[in-house]
């Protein structure tokens, strides 16, 4: 039985990695060879965190703009979120912007963590890691991390951050968590 049910979001642009991330975190596994995501995927993992028994729904979008109309329904009832950037991709970063928006202009207000990913090609770092660290705080989100797919640096600790900053939303705000018997 599950404590709570936590769905998550994640955006950000064409290449950054998110299926690549969501492979890594759900199977362990890294695949170089993702196919692009095409509107939306949808991946549901187990996990106890503190002792709760907690289920996290991962919902990744498609990074092509053409894709966008479909956002505001799927954004729909998420508690957390990760907005991502290739830290070897100016232009990824440069977006992120434009996915704070996309979630603003639907009225979602949840926590939200900063990820640059591809921490294993640092040799060809676009994006400082005090860049990211001060973007994260000027935009108001709720945390800043860097990762790896490929050697799995920091995705536990990425997921773990974000569970337990829903939980504290939720208790904070005293938003509902969507409990099992409610989905059924």
């Amino acid at each position: 039985m599950y404590e709570a049910i936590l769905k998550t979001v994640i955006l950000g642009d064409v290449g950054t990695g998110k299926t690549t991330l969501l492979k890594r975190f759900i199977n362990n596994v890294f695949d170089s060879n993702c196919m692009r995501t095409i509107g939306v995927d949808f991946q549901t993992k187990d996990f106890n965190l503190n002792g709760k028994e907690l289920k996290l729904m991962i919902w990744d979008f498609a990074g092509q703009q053409r894709f966008s109309y479909m956002f505001p329904e799927y954004l729909n009832g998420a508690l957390g979120g990760i907005l991502m950037y290739d830290i070897t991709n100016y232009a990824s970063f440069y977006h992120i912007g434009k996915w704070l928006s996309l979630i603003q202009e639907n009225n979602q207000k949840f926590p939200i963590i900063l990820l640059g990913t591809k921490l294993d090609l640092d040799s060809f770092r676009e994006i400082p890691h005090e860049v990211g660290v001060r973007v994260a705080k000027s935009l108001g989100l709720n945390g800043f991390i860097e990762c790896s797919s490929k050697t799995g640096e920091n995705i536990e600790l990425l997921f773990e951050t974000l569970m337990q900053l829903m939980l504290n939303n939720a208790l904070i705000n005293e938003r509902e968590i969507i409990e099992l018997e409610e989905m059924c």
